[in-house]
């Protein structure tokens, strides 16, 4: 920790740059990110772990960065040895805004401080499988692919110029898996390009480490094992997306097996010339992968016993002839795949058990413990460094607790909490619309018909500007069909897996309606009048699976298990949905949320209103016609619905 006498300049130092720096550079002086960041700033002096809630409007990642510069530069000031600062995110797009956008404008402002006497840049760390490994590129091109278009091809041969594979374009998922940098890696190549990155993100010129979530969690779960680590020793670590930080540290703490393991170990076999035991595998894996291509995530781990003993079979036969002949780096590849075959084999475990959907959209098995709690607290939150979470959606109303909960860290003592409100007039731009009589839930073909006619009703009184959030796809592709049986001239776009498509058509299509779901409610931003009317038909509660079956065990009573964990995920859902409506200070919007269990008396009404902003409430469709006639130009009208 800095001295009192530092920290007090350090306070100083930040109202200096948020109220004379920055406006000069054109940045709005915002009071409540000012409070956010010095309230960041004492979390870092105090060695706290701090839970920030960022309303939209605030400006978190400004307030962040420029409290993590201040306190880096207060250290120094107190003689501490540099350390860079982590900041660990869940998408690639804060990532990629932080590096291009974020730190170059605050570099070229802070250029104006006589206290930062150097630029402020950042390494953007990201996992082996993101970079190219020459010795696999010079492998896979001495093959001569064939059956590429020349784009694909184009983007292959180019990698001898670029490491990092996220700027190729169309390079394929085949090839990509064929060239990255494998998890084991023995790599002889004279000159790898991928060390020399490694060492030139470790240079001490860079004062932020930009990273994912996964990795930072991996350099913890490394440091605790005592393996080497994988960032470098850091004097604070900031989450940010950090309502993102119980899935992933599920996804750490935990096991997957997916269909491109075993197939990759089938071409480890075949490259290193043991052709018939690559067979072998592929016949006896072929029913498994058959099923992880076909079947719904839903579908019980249980059910895939035979399957899986065939390929153990025939993993343990591979091992017992070839393990002493086989490449290093193969034979970790096949050891690790069969710890994976025996753990989901295995018939007494205390942990949880499931299938769900990978990135490809097919079956993987899962596998996490059971309480995730006990190794967030002792491989992350017993580091005695300071930690930041933020997040727009970490909090309802005021508490923090379900995501305490998650994490392990309720009693915490080190725990600070945080709520910056949103300065946005909710009151004046938003208006929240329950209808008199919402569409009366049922399994039968009636109730989609049902909601599409009311969809349609509203798109044609807000003049389509709409975005549909849905809650499962089923529903989605069911209402979207009466939609179009309705014919109501309106341009309808449905997001599925070629959401950048879609958005990019969406967008420059006037009075469009974009019919959504899965990761459409967070993380996407229609600023404008391009979504002027956001339609939610049903409230966004958690199908049930197994983590939350096994959960369910530490209530007493149904009950208290709805109203302690299933009630704030759904609040906290809704909230993410919400924030894809009004995203700057100008944007006008009119939420319409048609599930009948927020009607006057609803059992979910009041949590509805908790979780959201103030605002009016309308009843009537007509009512939304004369709130946007009244907030919009008359060229929102013109355009084609």
């Amino acid at each position: 920790m800095i001295n009192e006498l530092t920290r007090k300049n350090a306070h100083t130092e930040l109202d200096h740059i948020f109220k004379t720096i920055l406006p000069a550079h054109g940045m709005t002086e915002r009071p409540e990110q000012i409070r956010l960041s010095h309230t960041m700033l004492d979390a870092m002096c105090e060695n706290r772990i701090a839970l920030s809630d960022a309303g939209t409007g605030i400006g978190k990642t400004y307030a962040y960065l420029t409290a993590a510069i201040v306190y880096s530069h207060s250290r120094l000031v107190d003689g501490l040895p540099f350390q860079p600062v982590i900041i660990a995110t869940s998408s690639i797009a804060l990532q990629n805004a932080i590096v291009r956008e974020y730190l170059p404008f605050l570099s070229d402002a802070l250029s104006d401080d006589p206290h930062i006497t150097t630029p402020i840049l950042a390494a953007l760390r990201k996992g082996k499988s993101h970079y190219v490994c020459d010795e696999r590129l010079r492998q896979h091109l001495q093959q001569r692919p064939n059956g590429k278009n020349a784009a694909q091809k184009r983007d292959l041969y180019s990698l001898r110029n670029v490491l990092d594979l996220d700027e190729t374009q169309k390079l394929s998922s085949f090839d990509r898996e064929r060239v990255c940098v494998p998890q084991f890696c023995d790599c002889k190549h004279p000159d790898c390009r991928y060390r020399r990155h490694l060492t030139e993100c470790g240079q001490k010129r860079y004062l932020f480490q930009i990273c994912n979530q996964n990795l930072w969690l991996a350099d913890c779960m490394h440091r605790e094992s005592g393996l080497k680590t994988i960032l470098p020793d850091a004097c604070t670590v900031i989450v940010d997306e950090a309502h993102k930080l119980p899935e992933t540290a599920r996804e750490m703490f935990g096991t997957t097996l997916v269909a491109r393991e075993i197939r990759s170990a089938v071409v480890r076999l075949k490259q290193d010339g043991y052709a018939l035991a690559a067979d072998r595998l592929f016949s006896a894996s072929s029913m498994l992968l058959q099923k992880m291509a076909e079947l719904s995530p839903e579908y019980p781990v249980e059910l895939l016993h035979d399957d899986l003993s065939r390929v153990l079979a025939t993993l343990f036969l591979i091992g017992r002839k070839l393990s002493t002949f086989l490449e290093p780096a193969t034979k970790r590849a096949l050891e690790q795949l069969t710890d994976k075959v025996v753990l989901f084999l295995r018939s007494k475990t205390d942990a949880i058990r499931y299938t769900a959907e990978d990135d490809d959209g097919k079956l993987m098995l899962c596998s996490v413990p059971a309480d995730i709690t006990s190794r967030m607290q002792h491989t992350v939150w017993s580091k005695q460094i300071p930690l930041l979470l933020t997040s727009g959606t970490l909090a309802i109303g005021s508490s923090f607790r379900r995501f305490q909960d998650e994490c392990g860290l309720s009693g915490n003592p080190r725990v600070t909490e945080a709520v910056a409100v949103s300065p946005f007039d909710y009151a004046a731009n938003c208006r929240l619309f329950f209808p008199q009589r919402p569409p009366r839930f049922s399994e039968d073909e009636r109730y989609p018909q049902t909601v599409a006619r009311q969809i349609l009703c509203l798109l044609q009184a807000a003049n389509g500007h709409a975005l549909v959030l849905f809650t499962s796809y089923k529903d989605m592709s069911t209402v979207c069909e009466c939609l179009y049986r309705l014919k109501s001239g309106i341009p309808i776009f449905v997001m599925r897996r070629n959401h950048p498509q879609i958005l990019r058509q969406f967008k420059s299509t006037p009075g469009a309606v974009l019919l959504a779901t899965g990761a459409a409610w967070e993380g996407m931003d229609f600023p404008g009048d391009c979504v002027s009317l956001l339609i939610i038909p049903r409230l966004p509660f958690a199908f049930p699976d197994a983590i939350h079956e096994h959960e369910k065990r530490n209530y007493p009573a149904l009950r208290d298990f709805i109203r302690s964990v299933i009630v704030p995920e759904m609040q906290i859902k809704l909230k993410q949905g919400f924030g894809r409506a009004i995203r700057t200070e100008t944007d006008t919007c009119v939420v319409a949320i048609l599930d009948e269990r927020c009607s006057a008396r609803g059992r979910y009404r009041q949590d509805v209103l908790n979780a959201l902003p103030e605002m009016p409430i309308l009843t009537e469709v007509s009512d939304i016609r004369q709130f946007l006639c009244a907030v919009k130009p008359q060229s929102y009208f013109e355009a084609a619905a």
